[in-house]
């Protein structure tokens, strides 16, 4: 029996600082848990999207392949720029110094960059007289592109030509800044955010310029190798 039990009622003011108490101890576990909460559902929005990205890059190789497997290549060589479907594969980039080997679709929309780098709509495809544009996200497809130095060469494949670039210029430019310039003689230009670890917007863009070293028509009997699906 307790001493309360004895002399009558708990006094209000010590029931009432219980209850206070045990208020306390529950507001940090409701509080643990809506985080919890919170943090689940971010995961699963975000696994959705890698998921849908997943899905939509491994498509966009798939019809790569196809079309430079078939024997008539004229589904690119006789289209308008302007005629290219959005989201459509358009060039295969290789990248040694990174280990990069994507192809690149048509369109710079979220749902196009999820799939693979994106082709600038109404820049020339690489190899062509002018300047060729490729953007990707900066925690996706080019998340090491900070990683290539001017000296480097890459390489891409359109259903008409190879081409071997070197990087001649690397710069750090604001978003907001003029960045992308028009040339007479073959170009590629290759951008992403800036700086690629920066957690929230990034401020900045990474621009990389290149010139050909090298061109090689494509054969319409020749081989090629499937991209590899190891890269990223």
């Amino acid at each position: 029996m307790s001493q309360y039990s004895a002399l009558g009622a708990e006094p209000v003011g010590l029931r009432e600082s219980r209850g206070h108490r045990r208020r306390r101890r529950r507001a940090p576990r409701v509080f643990g848990f809506a985080i919890l909460a919170l943090g689940l559902i971010i995961v699963s929005i975000v696994g959705v999207k890698l998921l849908r990205g997943a899905v939509a890059r491994e498509r966009a190789r798939t019809e790569w392949t196809k079309v430079m497997k078939s024997s008539s290549i004229s589904s690119l060589a006789g289209l308008s720029l302007t005629r290219v479907a959005a989201g459509a594969p358009v060039v295969r980039v290789i990248i040694p110094t990174i280990r990069l080997d994507e192809v690149v679709v048509e369109g710079l929309s979220d749902k196009d960059l999820w799939a693979g780098p994106g082709h600038m709509p109404g820049t020339v495809f690489p190899g062509e007289p002018g300047n060729s544009v490729i953007s990707a996200h900066r925690d996706r497809h080019f998340h090491r592109l900070d990683e290539v130095r001017v000296g480097d060469v890459l390489e891409t494949q359109t259903p008409t030509m190879s081409v071997r670039w070197r990087v001649t210029l690397r710069r750090v430019v604001g978003k907001d800044e003029r960045a992308i310039f028009e040339s007479s003689q073959p170009t590629l230009t290759l951008t992403t955010c800036w700086p690629t670890r920066y957690v929230g917007s990034a401020p900045d863009r990474l621009v990389l310029t290149a010139e050909p070293v090298s061109m090689r028509e494509r054969a319409k009997a020749s081989t090629t190798v499937q991209p590899s699906a190891e890269s990223h």
